[in-house]
Formats: structure tokens, C-alpha cells, sequence
């Protein structure tokens, strides 16, 4: 089982559907990588040596930024965002959509599975008084 960027390929998966399992590499991105290590597209995960194996992870490790340190970059824009004040920040800080979307209905994701309608509180008609 190959292991790069802290994270197992799995075996049954084609190599660049596999690279794919590592956080930051896409599609595009796995296929110019196996491209570069001039590598058999087709090949199974489980079928990588070990020579093959260290030649992925050091294009990976030197090229390219995934997982951690990726995912921290992210978090410290959007610290930044909060910290300087810009609109982009202020809806990161109130959990709402950042990216235009609209928020009368459609934001289920981003604010949570809220749904408050007008008489959801009352006491039904139907009851005796």
C-alpha cells in the first residue's frame, strides 16, 4: 500500500484516481503528476513499487502544497479575511455563504438545517378551550 502525504492510496483504484484520495490534488493535478513521472496511468495503486512510490512523493513533497500545510494556508486566509474586516470575512465569522449565493431560502448547508416557520409554536385550532 502506497502511503504519500500521510495518506494510504487504495489499492483496487486506478493511479491517477488514487492520487486523487490526497488533499489539494484534483483530477487535472494527479494526471500531470503521473504525466511527469512518466507512469501508466491505468496501473493500479497496488502495483507501484517502491522506486515508483518515492519518485510520486518527491514531486508531490517539493511541488506542489497538500494536505496540512495546505489546509492551514486556508485557515489563515480566512483569519486574515476576519481580521482585516472585508465582507468576505464578516460572512466566514457568521457561518454564512461567502460567495454570493442567496440566503432568503437555499443556505441550508452553510447555516445549518434551520427551519423556523411562522406557527410552528402555536397550539392547533382544533383544541378545545
Amino acid at each position: 500500500m502506497a502511503r504519500i502525504s500521510g495518506v494510504n492510496l487504495p489499492n483496487k483504484k486506478r493511479l491517477v484516481i488514487g492520487l486523487t484520495y490526497v488533499f489539494g490534488i484534483g483530477n487535472s493535478l494527479a494526471s500531470a503528476i503521473v504525466k511527469a513521472t512518466k507512469l501508466d496511468p491505468n496501473m493500479k495503486c497496488q502495483g507501484l513499487n517502491e522506486e515508483q512510490t518515492n519518485q510520486l512523493r518527491k514531486i508531490i513533497d517539493t511541488q506542489y502544497r497538500t494536505e496540512g500545510e495546505l489546509k492551514r494556508e486556508i485557515l489563515s486566509n480566512i483569519k486574515r479575511l476576519k481580521e482585516i474586516g472585508t465582507y468576505r470575512g464578516i460572512r466566514h465569522a457568521k457561518n454564512l455563504p461567502a460567495r454570493g449565493q442567496r440566503t432568503k431560502t437555499n443556505s441550508r448547508t452553510v447555516r445549518g438545517n434551520v427551519r423556523k416557520t411562522a406557527g410552528s409554536g402555536r397550539a392547533s385550532s382544533a383544541q378545545k378551550t
